[in-house]
Order: C-alpha cells, then structure tokens, then sequence
C-alpha cells in the first residue's frame, strides 16, 4: 500500500524578495477577504506594498525569512520515521504543502499524483479547525489535486493525548529552568475576526479545549489565561488581546509565560511578536518575569500524537473520526463533508 501524507501549513516568505508576494496570495483568499475578487485582489495588492516595508524589517530579524519551511521539513523527516514504525507493510511519502508561498499546494499536489498512492492523509499542522487555515487549505487542494487514491481528510486534533502532552512538557521545563518563579500562565494563539468566529467557525471554541485540556494535565495551582494575538485591520477581533492579557498581569504584581497554544512550529508570530514585540512591552510596564515556552516542534509526544491521528485516520471515512463532534451552533465545523469527497 502506497500512503501519502500531506502536512499543510500558512507557509512564510523564504526572502525579502518574497514578502510582498506572500502577502498577496494570503489576502486574496476568499477565507481571509470574503469579498469578490473583483474587489479582493486589488485589496490584497494594497495592503500588500502598504504592510511590505515593515514585513520586510520583521523579516530581517529572523535572517531575512520565515523558518517555517525547514522546521516543517524536519517535522515531515520525525513524522515518517513514526508512521514507518506503525505502518511498517507500507510506502509512505510524506509531502509539504503551503499555503501562501512555497512549496505551495499545487507543487503538492504534483508531487503526491506522480507518487500514485492508494491513500491519502490530509494532515494539517493547525490542530485547531478554523475556515480560514485549514478550511482554506483544503479547498486549495480540492481545486488542484487530480491524481489518484482515496482522500481522507483529518480536520482537527485539539484534544490528542501527544499534542496536550507536548505543550505540557514545553510549559514545565520553561518554568523550572527559570526557577519556579510566580507566573500566570497564558495561552496565546492567533487572533480571528470577531464575525468570523460568531459565523459558526469553531477556531475558538478548539482553543479553549487545547486550553482546558492541557492546564487539566497541568493541575489546579496554575494561574492561566486565554488570549489572542496578531491582530491587524480595523474589524473587532476575539480577546482579550494577548498585550491586554499582559498589561493585567503586571498590574495585578505578577509575572508571566506565554505558551504559543496555537503554533507548532516557530515563526514571525512567536520569534518577533512574543519574544520582541511584547517582550519588550512587558518590560516597559515593569514586569520583572517574562517567560515563552517554545512551540512543540519536533517534540517527541507532538509527533507520536500526530502519527496517531494519521495512523487512524487510514480505512475511515468522514473528517477526523476519533474526535468528538463540535457544539451544533458551530455550523462552519469541518467534520461535515466525507473524506470521498475530498478527491
């Protein structure tokens, strides 16, 4: 049996060359600007050169690119090396889509076609469903892919045992090489649009799961909190805000460490907003104890967690079998199409 297994993800540009260009593919998806392309496309173009220049300055920070690319790379490498221990009477390949820059969805579904598989795993490194990331990408492949084998797509796993378990692990040894200070711990994921998330997007609501799921594991004595970050344009976004989050913290005398709840692999988000952007505001409101746990990356439970969810996804049909269903009034929930009708 021939699996192929494709890990999607927002991608990030892999040079300054390339920013403006990034941005323009990522605000002419309709899931981010619903409006039609007559009018999203000459948008896009406008916010792209209006935020270029300062892009292109976060950018150089990290070397003058994301390094999105090769940290999924060596989650691709860790996630074969796992499925091969499970799958051992299969060939697996396992395929990198982005979506907004390189290796995009169309160069994927090239690749996975020539591989000819009997069955494929739509993996997304977003383990919280929300229209416009996974959502998104899987309408990107709908449209692109034409090759064979049967399609089975996996639309969430908020709640995997090796995902919480990851975070946990993270959270702890941030903590304890800081010495066990007195700190309030904050979950903080990528913000939505207000009227995205009451439209019956289920992003939020997979957050707090995450949340909830991995201060359980964590036990009663900590002090957490939700938040939000990333927030651009003028539309009302889900809060509170993670500088929010932050500026009552330090009012309230206490420090803080920030778990990237919604980030697997490190990017503009956590690299330069988390440990530039609001490091250096907590510093300016006095707040004497900043901590930020890494992403799960290659994190050994993390990728164990998600050779699981691969692994029982093969032979199913429908979206992500083993998760529970979300509450009814989240009717943009991606577990409602069939995995058949993915190919």
């Amino acid at each position: 049996m021939r699996v192929a297994v494709v890990l999607f993800n927002l991608g990030g540009p892999d040079s300054p060359q390339a920013v403006r260009p990034f941005l323009e593919n990522l605000f002419s998806d309709p899931a981010i600007i619903g409006a039609p392309w007559f009018i999203r496309r000459p948008l896009a173009i406008l916010i792209a050169r209006l935020r270029q220049k300062s892009a292109i300055a976060n950018y150089a920070l990290m070397g003058g690119g994301s390094p999105i690319v090769p940290q999924t790379e060596a989650q691709a490498e860790a996630l074969l090396v796992a499925l091969k221990r499970r799958l051992q009477d299969a060939e697996i390949r396992v395929v990198i889509a982005m979506r907004y820059w390189r290796p995009l969805t169309q160069e994927a579904t090239t690749e996975v076609a020539a591989f000819k598989p009997d069955q494929i795993v739509l993996a997304p490194l977003y383990p919280q469903y929300s229209t416009t990331t996974t959502g998104s990408s899987f309408e990107a492949w709908r449209r692109s892919y034409k090759g064979p084998g049967l399609v089975h797509g996996i639309c969430c796993w908020y709640e995997n045992a090796g995902l919480v378990e990851a975070h946990v692990s993270r959270i702890l040894r941030t903590w304890e090489a800081a010495g066990k200070p007195r700190v309030r711990l904050l979950f903080s994921a990528h913000g939505l649009p207000e009227q995205i998330a009451t439209s019956g997007d289920p992003y939020q609501w997979q957050i707090e799961a995450t949340c909830a799921a991995v201060a359980k594991r964590l036990g009663s004595q900590w002090d957490w909190q939700i938040c939000y970050q990333s927030r651009v344009g003028p539309l009302k976004w889900i809060g509170p805000s993670t500088p929010e989050a932050i500026t009552t913290a330090a009012r309230d005398g206490v420090g803080v460490l920030i778990d990237p709840i919604a980030f697997v692999s490190e990017h503009i988000e956590t690299l330069v907003e988390l440990d530039r952007e609001y490091a250096e505001m907590a510093r300016e409101l006095g707040m004497e104890i900043y901590l930020r746990a890494p992403v799960v990356g290659i994190e050994p439970t993390f990728i164990d967690g998600l050779a699981d969810v691969v692994g029982d996804s093969l032979g199913k049909s429908g979206f992500c079998p083993q998760m529970r269903a979300c509450p009814v009034g989240l009717s943009r929930c991606g577990r409602s199409p069939r995995s058949e009708e993915m190919g």
